[in-house]
């Protein structure tokens, strides 16, 4: 990259009327400043710098106001353009990052730290947000962190025991883009998810390094929610809840090669709660490690849905369970709060859905339970082989799921 001297003045001839003589050539001293607000130029590519807006990097100062400056006049430029954070702590508040823009493709290349605030009054449901915008690349070099700071908002988080809760902010919220890669990034101590996707069409997650706590709560470290075209691969999530979860209305999702532990697993749900719901199809998770966690693979639905959706034609398979408390559980009559009603079943229909090829050990007895409310349709099993090292060994438990078994089975089938 080839970049600009600051001081850099270069002679530009211009041709402006003259009261005499008509057009009349006049040469200009023009800083380059003057004429492009970037820090770089090269080949038709061109870097807007963040300290160049005003931006510190000191950890201490605000750098919100000199960030969103950046992103809008890199978003505001033509043809190909990075937003580039150098090295060093940006402490930010709620910061948006919204197009459309002008820019055929944007990259947001972060070589520091972003570190949140803490004061949670600041804050709505997100703090870093991406919307609005085609062909974004949000990369980082240089062990690029995103801090949470969440462990001075987890004592005020009611949602694990209180039903109607107020949500503490997302880390990085992705809404509505299109075409978007999101690599070499770690996100550490989220104040609630780590990253979401909401309404969101061709998303790229690779090589994302996600930790926090294990006893943070609700530290989900990836969760796509109304979105399509999703892949996910060559990420370690390491949290206090589901590593990866899979909400509603979410369609064509690729998951591979993910390690998971600690937290609560890889969960396709919850489903149900809601009026309305959009369905849950076309889902792959395949050569995922899950060590120490409270589930495997989960499907959960609530009791009592408003209204009726379908989950369906997904295929987990090459799993490895390393002392997992549930390996692998279908549950439709998910609560987690002590005064639920369980009068009706869950209105979320489940189809399609294989096992395949899930071995290792199970930290409890039951290692496979499918708990299903009405008949699941079209379950599958196949060559299972997960152990309980306890006295016993493993079981299943099952409920209206009607499975289908193939291959090795271990523990045995229901009855």
């Amino acid at each position: 990259m080839e970049v600009w001297p600051p001081l850099l003045v270069v002679i530009f001839t211009l041709y402006v009327v003259s009261p005499c003589c008509g057009l009349e050539a006049v040469a200009k001293n023009v800083t380059v400043a003057q004429l492009l607000p970037i820090s770089s130029y090269h080949g038709g590519l061109a870097t807007y710098n963040a300290k160049n807006f005003g931006a510190e990097g000191n950890g201490t100062n605000d750098d919100t106001k000199a960030l969103m400056a950046a992103w809008k006049a890199a978003c505001g430029a033509y043809g190909t353009v990075t937003l580039l954070i150098p090295p060093g702590t940006y402490y930010i508040g709620p910061t948006k990052f919204h197009g459309p823009c002008k820019a055929s493709a944007i990259t947001f290349l972060l070589q520091g730290t972003l570190k949140a605030a803490t004061d949670l009054r600041r804050f709505g449901n997100d703090w870093i947000e991406f919307g609005w915008v085609k062909d974004l690349t949000v990369t980082g070099q240089n062990n690029a962190i995103i801090n949470g700071q969440g462990a001075a908002s987890w004592p005020f988080n009611k949602c694990p025991f209180q039903k109607d809760c107020k949500v503490l902010p997302t880390s990085v919220l992705f809404v509505n883009n299109q075409n978007t890669v999101v690599r070499d990034i770690t996100s550490v101590n989220s104040k609630f998810f780590h990253i979401a996707l909401l309404q969101s069409k061709n998303m790229k997650l690779i090589n994302i390094q996600i930790n926090a706590p294990e006893n943070s709560p609700n530290t989900d470290g990836i969760h796509i929610e109304r979105s399509t075209g999703v892949v996910i691969s060559d990420t370690h999530i390491s949290t206090g809840d589901d590593c990866i979860s899979i909400g509603q209305g979410s369609d064509n999702i690729d998951i591979a090669r993910v390690h998971c532990g600690p937290g609560h697993g890889m969960s396709v749900g919850s489903l149900g709660r809601y009026v309305d719901e959009g369905d849950v199809t076309r889902v792959h998770v395949r050569n995922m490690t899950f060590v120490g966690t409270m589930n495997g693979v989960r499907i959960k639905t609530w009791e009592n849905s408003p209204t009726k959706s379908l989950a369906a034609h997904m295929l987990f398979e090459n799993m490895i369970m390393k002392d997992v408390q549930n390996p692998i559980i279908i549950d439709q009559k998910y609560c987690p709060y002590y005064d639920c009603e369980h009068k009706h079943v869950s209105g979320v229909t489940l189809k399609d859905i294989t096992f395949k090829n899930i071995k290792g050990t199970s930290s409890t007895p039951v290692a496979v339970r499918l708990r299903c409310g009405v008949p699941c349709q079209g379950v599958v099993l196949q060559d299972v082989d997960l152990k309980y090292m306890g006295e016993g060994g493993s079981s299943s438990k099952c409920e209206n799921a009607m499975a289908t078994y193939v291959g090795y089975q271990h523990p045995e089938p229901c009855a």
